[in-house]
């Protein structure tokens, strides 16, 4: 595996890099030794971050994670990419796709031992509300005074249903249906 490790706003020392290394080193046993792994660590305020980018034939394995601590940032991306891998392993199988051209090592996807908890989908709580017309802009003043990150309406100008959501960088996003 090849490393590309990246800082903002923060200084890549040696002991930062070996940790980073060493952790994601474990992911070993599931790519093959030409895949990259980038890796962005950076920090604002007392928020340390780290985001792991992994492409893959077929789409990317990606992850982010914060706390106060380096750290304990790293330590928490290694669990999050290992158990998207095993959700990615059962996509694979489940849809009896080849391992040729992909980025893990055989042994990786001709293992049988699935969690059977990873391949299910548990939907916890279900939630019913009334859809009515309104703007986008309206639609984001109702999501903000709910304190959700997302807000599903009929908008007035398409008449039909569209979700506006919040964005990482704080501005405003809108999925509109394509037919």
């Amino acid at each position: 595996m090849k490393f590309n490790i990246v800082g903002k706003n923060i200084r890549v020392t040696d002991g930062l890099r070996d940790h980073v290394e060493s952790k994601l080193s474990k992911l070993k046993k599931y790519f093959n030794d030409s895949t990259e792994i980038n890796v962005t660590l950076s920090t604002q305020k007392d928020e340390k971050k780290i985001e792991v980018t992994i492409p893959v034939k077929g789409g990317i394995i990606r992850s982010e994670q914060a706390s106060t601590d380096m750290y304990v940032s790293i330590d928490l991306v290694e669990e999050i990419i290992e158990r998207q891998l095993r959700k990615y392993k059962t996509k694979l199988i489940d849809r009896h796709r080849g391992i040729e051209g992909i980025s893990f090592t055989p042994e990786f996807i001709e293992e049988e031992d699935l969690n059977e908890s990873d391949s299910e989908i548990k939907i916890a709580k279900t939630k019913h509300f009334s859809i009515r017309p309104m703007y986008p802009e309206d639609a984001c003043l109702e999501m903000e005074l709910l304190g959700h990150s997302f807000y599903v309406f009929i908008n007035a100008e398409t008449e039909e249903v569209s979700v506006v959501y919040k964005r990482k960088d704080g501005s405003y996003g809108l999925i509109e249906p394509e037919y």
